[in-house]
Formats: C-alpha cells, sequence, structure tokens
C-alpha cells in the first residue's frame, strides 16, 4: 500500500522543483503562513564617569558599529586600522583608488566621475537585515532600490540550448508551467488519496492553474509571461515556444541560480547607498570623535589581571595600548600568528575557522548597451567562470556605466587570483561576448579584487566545518577572561553579510554591558 502524501512532503516535492516561492505561494493557497518579528534595540549603561578604556582591532562594519556605540556610552575608545582605509570589505572603488592586493598595487583607472563607482564587497541591502537599516537611519544615508533580479536579463550555459542565453523571464515562465501541469496532472489522478481534502484539492487545482498559466485542460502551452517574442504593440503578441523538456530539465540553472530568487538575502526589493555603500563607513567616520590610527599592525594581544595589552607598529614606532576591554575583528585566520596569551581552546576555536572565497571585476562601459536590450539592473548568470555580470540600477539612460564583470564566490582553485589583472579583465571580456556580441569593444577600463590576496584581508567571510561550529561558535562569541571580544560576520551565522558583523558587535555589546552592570549591582532590563 502506497505511503499517502502528507501537506509537508508535498510541500517539500513543490520546493525541490520550484524553490521558495513555490513553497510560499503552495501554503498560501493551502491557508498556511507566518510572520516575523523586530529585532531588539541596544540600550548601554553610561559609563562616562569610569571613563572604562576599550581597544578596538579592525575598523570594518563591526568595529566601526562598536565605536560608534561605546563612545555613545562614555568609554574611552581607541580603534586601531592594519589598512590605509577604514571599512574593511566595504569598499567601493573609484578613479583613482589604491587596489591593496598582494604584490599587485594599482590603482582605479575609471573616469573621475561620481557616477563611476564600483561595489567592490557588499553591494546589497535587503530590507530585513534591520541592523543596516537601523545604523542607515540613524546615520542619515540615503539610500535607494537596487534591482537584483529582472526578467530581461538571462541565463547563459555554454551547453544547453544552443550556447545562446535565454532571458530568465523565459526560463521562470517555463519553471512555472511545468511545476504547475505535474500539480494539475497529480490532483486530478487523486494522488493525494484522502490525506489532502477535496476543497484542498479544489484549491490547488486553481493554484496550479493561475501559478502555471495552464489551459483549461491543465498543459502548459507557454507563456506571455515569457516576453514577446515580437509584437505585441502594433502587431499582435507572438509568444515563445514551449522549451525543450529534457534540456530543460538538465539545466544547471537550477543548481547555481534559481534559488537567488528565492533566497531571502537577494529578495527583491533590496537597496543599496546611494553614490557607493562606503557611504555607510563615512557616516560611521563622520560620527566617530574617537582616534582612528591607520597603517598600524597588531604585534601582540596580552590578557592581564584587569585588562588587556595590545601592542601594535604604527609609522615604525611599536606602541602600547592598555584597555579594560579589547574588542577585535582582525581575520581569525590571522590571529595563530599574533602573540597572545588567550586561552588555548579559544585559541584552537579561532584556528577552525577557514578563510572564504571573494572575487569580483568591475568594468566601466562607454556606453549602457544593455539598456537597448531592455536591461536596467538584475543580474545574468553564466556558467562560464565569470559566474554573473551585474548591472546598475543608477546612472539610467546616462552615457557610461559600471558593470559587475564577473563575481565568483566559491572557486578553492583561485582561478582568477592566478592572473595578472591585465588577465582577468581580457578573460572577463571574452566571456561577455557570449551574451552580448561586441560586449568588449565597449569596455574602456577595469579593476579586479581577490580577496583571498587583498593586503590585510586575505580572505572574504569565513566557513566553520559542522563539527567546529558545534564546539566552538559558543566560546567565541564569549568574551575570553570576561575582556577580549572576537566580532565580525566571521563570529556569526551570516559571514560575508554587514547584518551578521553587526549582529556579531550586538551580541558582544550587550554581553559587555550586562558584566558593567552587574558591577555595581544592576541587571540590564530584558
Amino acid at each position: 500500500m502506497k505511503k499517502p502524501l502528507t501537506r509537508r512532503h508535498f510541500l517539500n516535492l513543490v520546493g525541490a522543483a520550484g524553490g521558495t516561492t513555490a513553497i510560499y505561494q503552495t501554503s498560501r493557497a493551502l491557508g498556511l503562513m507566518e510572520d516575523t518579528g523586530p529585532v531588539a534595540q541596544l540600550d548601554l549603561k553610561n559609563v562616562a564617569r569610569s571613563r572604562k578604556k576599550v581597544a578596538i582591532l579592525g575598523a570594518g562594519i563591526s568595529g566601526l558599529a562598536v565605536a560608534y556605540e561605546l563612545e555613545r556610552a562614555g568609554y574611552d575608545v581607541t580603534i586601531i586600522e592594519a589598512s590605509h582605509r577604514i571599512g574593511g570589505r566595504n569598499m567601493t572603488l573609484r578613479h583613482g583608488d589604491l587596489i591593496d592586493e598582494m604584490g599587485q598595487q594599482r590603482t582605479c583607472n575609471f573616469d573621475d566621475d561620481p557616477d563611476l563607482y564600483f561595489n567592490a564587497g557588499p553591494a546589497r541591502i535587503p530590507g530585513h537585515h534591520h541592523r543596516v537599516m537601523h545604523y542607515c537611519r540613524t546615520l542619515s544615508i540615503p539610500l535607494q532600490i537596487k534591482s537584483n533580479v529582472s526578467r530581461m536579463t538571462y541565463t547563459h550555459e555554454e551547453n544547453k540550448f544552443g550556447g545562446k542565453p535565454v532571458r530568465i523571464g523565459q526560463y521562470l515562465a517555463e519553471t512555472r508551467g511545468l511545476l504547475a501541469e505535474i500539480v494539475h496532472k497529480a490532483v486530478n489522478k487523486n494522488a493525494f488519496d484522502e490525506t489532502i481534502s477535496v476543497e484542498d484539492q479544489e484549491r490547488l487545482l486553481a493554484f496550479a492553474s493561475s501559478y502555471g498559466d495552464l489551459d483549461p485542460n491543465g498543459i502548459y502551452k507557454g507563456t506571455l509571461r515569457s516576453g514577446y517574442k515580437s509584437g505585441g504593440f502594433a502587431k499582435p503578441a507572438e509568444i515563445f515556444e514551449r522549451m525543450d523538456f529534457r534540456e530543460f530539465l538538465s539545466s544547471q540553472f537550477w543548481q547555481r541560480a534559481s534559488f537567488m530568487f528565492e533566497n531571502p538575502d537577494w529578495g527583491e526589493p533590496l537597496m543599496e547607498a546611494v553614490g557607493g555603500m562606503d557611504n555607510i563607513v563615512k557616516g560611521f567616520a563622520r560620527d566617530i570623535k574617537s582616534p582612528i590610527r591607520l597603517n598600524a599592525q597588531v604585534q601582540s594581544i596580552q590578557l592581564q589581571q584587569n585588562g588587556i595589552d595590545v601592542v601594535y607598529n604604527h609609522k615604525g614606532k611599536r606602541k602600547k595600548l592598555s584597555a579594560d576591554y579589547c574588542f577585535n575583528s582582525i581575520p581569525t585566520h590571522f590571529m595563530p600568528g599574533i602573540p597572545n596569551n588567550l586561552p588555548e581552546d579559544y585559541r584552537n576555536g579561532l584556528k577552525s575557522l577557514q578563510p572564504g572565497w571573494g572575487f569580483k571585476i568591475g568594468l566601466q562601459m562607454k556606453e549602457r548597451f544593455w539598456e537597448r536590450e531592455g536591461i536596467y539592473g538584475g543580474a545574468t548568470f553564466t556558467s562560464q567562470r565569470i559566474g554573473e555580470i551585474w548591472y546598475p540600477s543608477h546612472g539610467i539612460h546616462g552615457k557610461k556605466g559600471i558593470l559587475l564583470g564577473a563575481y565568483q564566490f566559491y572557486d578553492p582553485s583561485m582561478f582568477f587570483d592566478r592572473m595578472t589583472p591585465e588577465e582577468r579583465i581580457a578573460y572577463a571580456a571574452n566571456c561577455g561576448e557570449k551574451i552580448h556580441p561586441g560586449y568588449s569593444d565597449y569596455i574602456e577600463a577595469g579593476v579586479s579584487v581577490p580577496w583571498r590576496r587583498m593586503n590585510h584581508m586575505m580572505g572574504c567571510g569565513t566557513r566553520f566545518s559542522e563539527d567546529a561550529r558545534e564546539r566552538y561558535f559558543s566560546l567565541l562569541q564569549q568574551p575570553a577572561a570576561g575582556r577580549h571580544y572576537m566580532i565580525g560576520d566571521q563570529i556569526s551565522y551570516h559571514s560575508s553579510w554587514q547584518e551578521g558583523a553587526l549582529a556579531s558587535a550586538e551580541t558582544a555589546l550587550l554581553d559587555l554591558d550586562k558584566r558593567v552592570r552587574a558591577e555595581t549591582g544592576e541587571s540590564r532590563k530584558a
């Protein structure tokens, strides 16, 4: 006897075929949904009378947020940053900016134009990243909508559909049609037995027909949702033919890109800081009065009985900073090379984290040719090494624009890292030709950022093994000896996102506040 198909099992099958949007819509058809709530806000005890001293190691987003909050709570704060700049991986490149790649230092060769910039690190802000949105609001950082998904962009696989790019809108419409046809057939054949009620079956039939634009017999024959093949205005509309079923199912788009439209961190609408994401960094810098010492490399971290000592090199001079507490966002893979007396299990936890990969190319185009193809923002996905092409959401109908010409986030071979900057641009140009004929002719300038080779970074985000996270994550969220806090997106479940960095900073600040209040017998309000 066949096992009856439960609602849970049915939703799992829907998700496997159509992603989380399909699950969401099907759940609504079945009357199932849940909502999420807001996050808490900080309320730190003012310690101006005691003037507790804090050393912050690293001026990335987490370090800047900690400095901002502690400064307002009366702490004596000093920030030490190894690089020539603040912001960490929040880096926007413009004309003349230094690209500090080890062994291949160079300057950005874009035109000197405020609209021609490239977000080499964070490039999008989801609305549910409440902490980032909070600081953008607090620091008066203007935001604009970023078109992350466009049905007019392409999916491209060299060995599918004749190697020609296919509009994403057409591909997604085919997805919905095929999925809906399967659901419609299953309901008609009473595959659900009595586990799903007759009323639910009727709802599912109506949902499937609407979701996939099926004909009255529950068959998918193509849809205007794919876009017009021709006509539609002065002439009758002609729709695209239904795609080859076998080629469609064997496409790698499922594994590579379809989930990106459903992942909540990439779901529309997204935002970006007007004029470049580093305006978030500049917003913090405007409101932080504490000293920020650039080009200062930490050489030692030593816990003391009642505090912590940090030794660093600044302008060729060895200096020591003694503080009550330390907030450390130095990439964890550097910590074994910095002399310290942190507890052994704590050091083992830091060693267990592995640096991630991240690579981007920015290309200055002399014309915004993509707009002639009806593309205004969004991303094209390709099976080629470049991975993606992003189109800017700002500067519409301007003369020039900056494209993201390559984005690789999981490449342990470090294919691009081993190239010269010139070779990277040439390779990306050749890949772009297969999607946009004449692509190379539009390129005027280009920059590449391999985060594994960037000075003072040598990685983009971190990776825990499942065992290491279970063993060490909670430990690393706690301060060593009650004095030394590790922070940054590396100490979060959301590595490589600014929200992860700010969540880590928030966790550490709340712990410090609880300890400081306990010294006077005061309890932190829940």
